[in-house]
């Protein structure tokens, strides 16, 4: 079996036009936008025509269903990822694996495939952070809270309860989108591997061990607006001398509180008041820290708390802090990294056994069943960014690996 990269193609292209800036040339779908909301209807309207059992939970996840009533209270084998986007994004991060596991689907009926196991595929809802959580995943393993449905917020302030009513859903409603673990046979995930190592390296599957645990937080820094021409550099209170001096600083934080596999970046941030003439009273900006250790993921944070209170009292700054989220890192399944290999070998596919840096859906269920992730190269390492790309070839290959995935564990 194979699948059809045509219509495969077709359909990431026509995924691609909802939140498409023609001017940027970059996708703009974010968690409970329009856009993304959009998207999911368009999705669950492809799955219909096709005869698939298609519906959207309280959560806002897409789940398309292929079963019979001989089947039907099996565990289903679940192909997973996410359908919204970062700012300016692209094509392949998440969609890659939603499309695949569609055109898996496709495969399947078309052959006639007579299944053990129902197969599913979920397009997830808010994968990307914009409320600081992996809302759609939390929500079908259990591990969304009420707390952080009517707390969390996006960097603009925006609550994540008001941005689910704007889309048409209740919050407390995504509580009851999880899942029992008995239902859940698998699940897998296939997605760009978002760094450069596939792809200079020439290896076309990345077969993931494990993946990065990450925290966010939002920071501000209060100082003293100030008129720029009038006030002496050493009698400022000025705001965006401690993040610059912050920035300046996380080597160091990393060198001696990190690994290799830390990763710390200021993602955004915002001046106030803003102004040419004015000296900053305040910034506001985000911290984003990975790695694959939670110990040391804790001492990272401690160094950022040290050094930032440090720096507050050098410029005479007040420091302030909001922790948005905490994922720990987590281990794949060595029955499913195995699984995955044997079926790479089948295919006659070269791989390499690697770390995601990366968070992604799968990460959430890795406690709760089966969990494997299956990387495609990006094409000189890019992602989150309108120049994201992967060669179809690599997306052929690695669409062929999940639906040979997919099969064998269905009909077991």
């Amino acid at each position: 079996m194979k699948v059809n990269l045509e219509r495969l193609k077709s359909m990431l292209f026509a995924l691609a036009e909802f939140g498409y800036n023609h001017e940027d040339k970059g996708i703009y779908r974010q968690g409970f936008s329009d856009e993304d909301f959009a998207a999911r209807k368009w999705l669950m309207s492809c799955a219909q025509q096709e005869g698939f059992i298609s519906r959207m939970d309280g959560a806002g996840n897409v789940i398309i269903e292929m079963t019979s009533p001989e089947i039907a209270t099996k565990p289903a084998v679940i192909i997973g990822s996410h359908l919204d986007s970062v700012p300016a994004g692209g094509m392949f991060d998440g969609t890659l694996g939603v499309v695949a596991g569609f055109e898996c689907l496709r495969v399947l009926k078309e052959q006639e495939v007579a299944l053990t196991h129902p197969v599913w595929v979920i397009g997830t809802s808010e994968e990307e952070g914009r409320f600081s959580g992996m809302i759609g995943a939390q929500a079908l393993t259990g591990k969304l809270t009420t707390q952080q449905l009517l707390s969390s917020h996006d960097a603009d302030g925006y609550m994540l309860s008001d941005a689910m009513r704007a889309q048409g859903l209740e919050p407390m409603a995504a509580l009851g989108a999880k899942l029992p673990p008995e239902q859940i046979d698998c699940f897998l995930e296939l997605h760009i591997e978002q760094g450069p190592v596939l792809d200079q390296s020439g290896i076309q599957i990345g077969v993931v061990e494990g993946i990065a645990g990450v925290f966010k937080w939002m920071v501000k820094l209060i100082g003293k607006a100030s008129h720029a021409g009038t006030v002496p550099m050493e009698m400022r209170s000025d705001a965006f001398m401690g993040l610059a001096d912050f920035a300046y600083q996380l080597d160091r934080i990393i060198a001696e509180d990190g690994t290799d596999t830390t990763r710390i970046t200021v993602g955004k941030a915002e001046i106030k008041p803003g102004f040419a003439h004015t000296v900053a009273g305040e910034v506001n900006f985000t911290i984003v820290a990975r790695d694959m250790d939670e110990t040391i993921m804790e001492a990272l944070e401690l160094a950022c708390h040290k050094v930032l209170s440090a720096i507050a009292r050098k410029h005479q700054l007040v420091f302030e802090h909001e922790r948005m989220s905490w994922v720990p890192p987590v281990k794949c399944s060595p029955d499913m990294i195995q699984f995955i290999r044997l079926q790479a070998d089948a295919l006659s596919l070269n791989y390499q056994i690697m770390p995601s840096g990366a968070g992604h859906d799968c990460q959430v269920f890795c406690d709760i069943c089966p969990t494997g992730l299956i990387f495609i190269p990006s094409l000189n390492g890019v992602s989150h960014s309108q120049d994201e790309w992967s060669h179809w070839h690599d997306v052929e290959a690695g669409s062929n690996l999940l639906l040979h995935c997919v099969h064998q564990r269905a009909m077991r």
